[in-house]
């Protein structure tokens, strides 16, 4: 199993949106962390199908 720069960069950005998710979730914006979270999932499937076996 190979890592990629872009696999990586893109579990990253998942990950920071997730965090983005959370903290729009706590001001009470829920459509904003709805597309959010549809943003993360994206960036998270993407740079897994994106790891090198």
């Amino acid at each position: 199993m190979q890592f990629t720069t872009s696999a990586v960069l893109l579990i990253a950005l998942g990950l920071f949106l997730v965090g983005g998710v959370i903290s729009v979730v706590r001001q009470g914006l829920r459509l904003f962390a709805v597309i959010l979270g549809a943003a993360a999932v994206l960036a998270i499937v993407s740079g897994v199908l994106r790891i090198e076996f």
